[in-house]
């Protein structure tokens, strides 16, 4: 058996470089794995798009082939966990980075890695939703949880056209909240009041240094972009408010103070997708099986091929792109 993939190597001679190849499944099954999918689509996500472009140093282990997002059908399982023909989903568990990711017909993976996929979302619409939505819905998971009642005033969700703000807006309005979206394309208010935000901001205004405490504003928030943007949104949360922190598309720095904690009682929540548990992850995909709006998937999913990837991780980390991009690895 041999399938297309996308390979991703680096070493003295040649730099690094990326290119579709043909692998065979013995070198598949040299990765450290007991399951064996043959998947159906993959999508990008942010961390792809770094890989991809040789941005950050997320590939840690040469050759690569790139996809922290999987969905397809299982061929062989030798733990016994899942039977042939069951449908599962992979999101993260350093695929991408240190092992094959699904950037390719078949992937052999850890049984452990896996759920299974909700039986209400089709194959299609779980990677329109991918490893970003997946994020979105743990950090919408750990507002609701902190106790945020939509009662309680404004969300803010910060990169709000992007892969993690456009499902995130979308499940906190179908949940009943009340969005307000941050974004520096204001050209795209069409597609965020669609999505549900009620209020769109402009990202810039909070990018620059400022005052340690701000006017009181948000009830929570879901931050995407790190370090000036995450202090301000600090700043200005409501006493006893919480803010959920994904990314940092910003910078890693968080040059914040104190105040925002110890004199308003504000947490600040880190959320992590990669390494997160079973039950967190079933739980976060059973939110966006009961809650995501049917409707919205042909609105923020767009199809592309393998030989298309590295042209839209190009746009994505040019900011360039708005909504979901899933791969047909198939095609």
């Amino acid at each position: 058996m041999s399938f297309n993939a996308i390979i991703l190597e680096k070493n003295e001679v040649t730099r690094f470089s990326h290119s579709l190849k043909t692998i065979t499944k013995q070198q598949l099954l040299q990765q450290q794995g007991d399951t064996l999918v043959k998947i159906q689509y993959s999508s990008i996500n942010y961390k792809d798009a770094l890989a991809l472009t040789n941005k950050s140093p997320i590939v840690r282990q040469w050759p690569m082939v790139p996809g922290i997002d999987g969905v397809g059908m299982v061929i062989e399982c030798q733990s016994g966990r899942y039977q042939p023909g069951d449908l599962v989903i992979l999101n993260g568990w350093g695929c991408g980075e240190t092992h094959w990711g699904c950037f390719a017909q078949y992937a052999y993976l850890k049984s452990d890695w896996l759920i299974p996929l909700p039986s209400n979302l089709t194959p299609y619409q779980s990677m329109i939703i991918g490893t970003a939505g997946y994020t979105a819905a743990l950090c919408v998971l750990r507002i609701v949880d902190f106790g945020v009642k939509p009662k309680d005033g404004k969300i803010l969700v910060t990169g709000a056209t992007g892969g993690v703000g456009s499902v995130a807006i979308a499940l906190l309005s179908k949940l009943g909240y009340q969005v307000t979206a941050a974004t520096s394309k204001m050209k795209d208010e069409d597609y965020l009041h669609k999505l549900g935000a009620v209020e769109i901001i402009d990202s810039q205004s909070l990018k620059e240094p400022n005052r340690p405490l701000q006017k009181e504003q948000w009830s929570a928030a879901i931050d995407v972009v790190g370090s000036y943007t995450l202090a301000n949104i600090c700043a200005q949360t409501q006493y006893g408010g919480i803010v959920t922190c994904c990314g940092l598309a910003q910078g890693m720095d968080l040059p914040a103070t104190v105040a925002p904690f110890i004199l308003r009682g504000v947490t600040l929540a880190g959320v992590d997708s990669v390494m997160a548990s079973y039950d967190k992850r079933v739980a976060a995909w059973q939110l966006i099986a009961q809650h995501f709006d049917e409707k919205l998937f042909s609105y923020i999913g767009k199809t592309i091929t393998l030989n298309e990837c590295s042209d839209i991780a190009n746009k994505m980390i040019a900011g360039q792109i708005k909504g979901r991009f899933i791969v047909d690895v198939n095609h």
